[in-house]
């Protein structure tokens, strides 16, 4: 892959980390942030950051699901304490994929 291309692709993968953090205070940016990670996913095939669109898209999807099961059990109230773990765990796998990209670093396939 030609450097300038590998260099904008880069870049994007800085912005959709940037709108999955800005998801925290305007919701909608994570959907953007998930679109945009699927429509370029065939572009970043065979290099580093492929491995970060599976853990940005990892995030977005583990982390609605934490929040809907966590919406469900406000009934009981432990839902909030869900929802905070949750929150806590995103901002983790952020910051680790932010991180890593700046480093040049692929990111590893698990769950933390």
């Amino acid at each position: 892959m030609e450097e300038e291309k590998l260099k904008s692709l880069r870049t994007l993968t800085m912005v959709v980390y940037g709108l999955q953090a800005a998801g925290f205070f305007i919701g909608l940016t994570w959907i953007v942030a998930v679109i945009v990670n699927y429509v370029k996913r065939e572009e970043v095939a065979g290099t580093f950051l492929e491995s970060h669109f599976r853990w940005q898209i990892r995030t977005f999807w583990w982390g609605l699901a934490a929040g809907i099961v966590g919406a469900l059990l406000m009934i009981v109230l432990i839902g909030w304490l869900l929802w905070v773990a949750a929150g806590i765990w995103a901002i983790y796998r952020i910051v680790k994929g932010w991180l890593n990209l700046n480093d040049g670093e692929p990111m590893p396939d698990t769950f933390v």
